[in-house]
């Protein structure tokens, strides 16, 4: 990483020629993002810069998809990922469709390779927002086509793109920052935990014995080198810390272990108490929707040291700039 660790202050510098010339250095080595994993530390640094661009001058790339279309299959409810992918298309030049598959799993009425064959002839990406993981991954093997991963019970790497993103313009120093994931450790904490050991960033996580992050992908962020700390005592993970983050603690599936979970996870609140605990300077971070006096309470969440609408707003950008390279945009005629 050779700027990750320079926070970004001021608007990057723009044109055409610029942007051409980031992109012979920067190119994403894989054909869709499934996973932060299919992220290189340059290729995260690359989208940083890239979302910032796309960010700062909108009207530079309101061509760059000419043609282009996508096709979003959500098995869940959505607001921030349905519409920031729409308008994030549509604000490119290109164009999508919405399959909503919130009455049964994708390949429940025929074989998933099937579907991906006949998405491939007609569209140009595939947007999927599931319940299993293995659906995404399953889509990518047998599409032609990028497949983006709009939320898999595992990971959300669009998220943690954002979130890092947001972090970045506001000029924190990712690769000597502390993160504190307080809750459960789940799809959005993994892609943070791999996104955090991707640009240097140290972690540490909260939880209740049980609900810790999946081992595999704890196994993952040491093996890349992650400075990654998991603890029962949210107090001494709150401790100096630069970034407390949140989510909800019954997700998307989970309504049966509503009562389980929010026992559970009781001492997990992120409240005014526990954020006194962390740097005066720190930030409040939660990726919504809220459950506003389980996770967070109202205070946090509406006080001066929360960032949450600017990580809503940047889901936009960031989507922009992972489209606008899967799909091949293109300035030439813009």
């Amino acid at each position: 990483m050779s700027t990750l660790s320079k926070p970004l202050v001021s608007k990057p510098a723009f044109g055409r020629a610029g942007v051409k010339k980031m992109r012979a250095t920067f190119g994403l080595s894989k054909p869709d993002l499934i996973s932060i994993q299919d992220l290189t530390p340059t290729e995260v640094e690359g989208i940083m810069e890239l979302t910032g661009l796309v960010k700062t001058y909108p009207n530079e790339f309101a061509r760059a998809l000419d043609g282009k279309q996508i096709v979003l299959i959500f098995e869940k409810p959505s607001l921030r990922t349905r519409l920031t992918f729409e308008v994030g298309i549509r604000s490119l030049g290109g164009s999508s469709l919405f399959v909503d598959q919130r009455g049964a799993r994708i390949d429940e009425r025929e074989a998933l390779s099937d579907v991906a064959h006949n998405l491939e002839r007609w569209v140009d990406g595939i947007v999927l927002r599931t319940f299993a993981h293995d659906t995404v991954t399953g889509m990518a093997d047998y599409a032609g086509i990028p497949v983006i991963n709009g939320l898999s019970d595992l990971e959300h790497p669009c998220q943690a793109l954002a979130d890092y993103f947001t972090l970045w313009e506001r000029g924190v120093d990712l690769a000597s920052m502390r993160m504190a994931w307080i809750g459960d450790g789940n799809n959005v904490c993994h892609s943070m935990m791999l996104a955090g050991a991707l640009v240097g960033a140290s972690t540490v996580v909260a939880c209740p014995p049980g609900y810790e992050p999946d081992a595999g992908v704890v196994a993952q962020v040491r093996k890349l080198g992650g400075k990654l700390e998991i603890t029962t005592d949210a107090k001494d993970a709150a401790t100096g810390a630069d970034v407390l983050y949140t989510d909800v603690w019954v997700s998307m599936g989970q309504e049966a272990q509503r009562e389980q979970r929010r026992e559970a996870l009781s001492r997990y609140q992120l409240s005014e108490r526990l954020l006194g605990f962390a740097k005066p300077s720190a930030l409040v971070m939660h990726c919504l929707p809220a459950h506003r006096g389980e996770e967070i309470t109202d205070a946090v969440l509406d006080g001066p040291r929360s960032i949450v609408l600017d990580q809503s707003e940047n889901r936009l950008h960031a989507q922009k700039a992972v489209i606008f390279e899967l799909l091949g945009g293109s300035l030439d005629d813009a």
